[in-house]
């Protein structure tokens, strides 16, 4: 899939990508809605409706990815509620065989989420996933997100990585596309996010490169 002698920094998405996606899933469609609608005083039907078209109409931006912009706006603790349900947060059984393999590879190891920095140390924190990548990077810092050019002029600028060597890996395919059109060379979809759901489709991949094990690709690393 890649000559990994010619890649030098991994670039790595954390929730689907890391991390099975079914936390972030459920939590946004099935527990804050319940949350939402106990607080609110309506139906979970009602509650479910408002909330997917409130995440439509600011996904993609930082709002979608700010806990504190839902806890305004919901009037609810978020983190909170999160950590109501964190038993659900876990790795990707896969996870960190690959890290692994990475960094005795001795390749740049760096994560680069759009999680608010509290969902991401929440997640370290059940996870331990520190312990096995170089760095870890919230867009928040950067106050924009992957799907933005500008993310990734301010990332290279703080992490110094070549277009040409690095590879990319994310479970969203328009964010993929984002790095695509900054240039960098390498990249690789992951087409199952969420171990509840199917497998993306070859359609919904748009013709990129894509795993459903790491441990498939440690062979080459090694």
């Amino acid at each position: 899939m890649f000559d990994w002698s010619k890649i030098a920094t991994v670039l790595l998405d954390m929730d689907g990508t890391l991390l099975d996606l079914h936390f972030d899933n459920y939590f946004w469609l099935e527990h804050l809605p319940k949350r939402y609608s106990e607080c609110a005083n309506i139906s979970l039907e009602d509650a479910k409706h408002d909330l997917v078209k409130h995440y439509k109409n600011v996904e993609g931006t930082i709002d979608w990815y700010c806990l504190d912009y839902w806890a305004e706006q919901l009037s609810l603790p978020i983190v909170a509620l999160k950590k109501e349900v964190q038993e659900k947060i876990s790795l990707r059984p896969d996870t960190l065989p690959f890290l692994d393999a990475l960094r005795k590879a001795g390749k740049q190891v760096v994560l680069v989420t759009n999680a608010h920095p509290d969902s991401l140390s929440l997640k370290v924190e059940r996870t331990a996933l520190d312990q096995h990548i170089d760095r870890l990077i919230s867009t928040h810092q950067y106050g924009v997100t992957k799907e933005s050019q500008l993310l990734w002029k301010k990332l290279q600028e703080d992490v110094k990585f070549d277009n040409n060597t690095t590879l990319f890996v994310d479970d969203s395919i328009a964010i993929l596309d984002s790095a695509k059109r900054y240039g960098i060379k390498h990249l690789l979809a992951v087409a199952n996010p969420d171990s509840q759901r199917s497998h993306h489709s070859s359609e919904q991949l748009k013709g990129y490169s894509y795993i459903t094990d790491y441990r498939d690709l440690i062979h080459d690393i090694t």
